[in-house]
């Protein structure tokens, strides 16, 4: 399981007229091939009076699923500069497809391949990247009189507080990124003076939305 990786939000779309052909780029999250394929059929349904639907898809922790489709483009000029973006990005679990409607002038092999690259990543940035990165839940119990003082220094240090429960004592469940999770450990007892009970829980992934500078070709 990776501890962190990129990949788009649920789902988006953008456009642009490329010497008057029409260039609609869709990207969407997709874990399984299943969920690519049926994303494709739809945005095929969706658009079936285009001239061409090309699309490219990710999968995986290794990317151990990819596929392209020129969908009648001269061969190499679509769906892999489509699943060339995403790999520069180095983007997972995400399929996109470009619609294109011709406008009458052909583009060239080189045109056709900056149009799709270009489209798929306007429909990237229209989207949304997100770094997905895993997080160990950590319980942190201790007496009601170490309570303000434990949330104050969890909070600034910038620790995520996902809940904390009012029970016989006071127990927090803190958010920590794996890499740093026995230099928290270690400052919890610290802080408390080792009066504090620490129980690992389990991990899960919370989303962090990447600016578009850092994702640019």
């Amino acid at each position: 399981m990776l501890d962190s990786y990129y990949t788009v939000q649920p789902s988006g779309e953008g456009e642009q007229i490329i010497q008057k052909s029409r260039f609609i780029g869709y990207a969407r999250r997709v874990e399984t091939e299943d969920e690519a394929q049926a994303f494709i059929q739809e945005i095929k349904k969706k658009h079936h009076a285009a001239t061409h639907n090309c699309s490219a898809y990710l999968i995986g922790e290794q990317n151990h699923i990819q596929k392209a489709n020129d969908d009648g483009e001269p061969s190499g000029t679509a769906g892999v500069p489509i699943l060339e973006v995403l790999k520069k990005r180095n983007i997972k679990d995400t399929a996109v497809v470009v619609t294109r409607y011709f406008g009458g002038i052909k583009l060239g092999a080189g045109g056709l391949i900056r149009a799709y690259s270009s489209t798929t990543s306007i429909a990237l940035e229209a989207t949304g990247v997100v770094e997905r990165r895993r997080m160990q839940q950590i319980s942190i119990s201790v007496d009601y009189g170490l309570l303000g003082k434990i949330e104050n220094e969890l909070r600034n240090a910038n620790y995520i507080i996902s809940h904390i429960d009012y029970l016989e004592n006071v127990t927090f469940h803190v958010l920590v990124a794996m890499e740093k999770v026995a230099e928290f450990q270690t400052w919890i007892v610290d802080l408390t003076s080792d009066q504090a009970r620490i129980v690992l829980q389990t991990t899960e992934y919370i989303e962090i939305p990447v600016q578009s500078k850092e994702n640019k070709d």
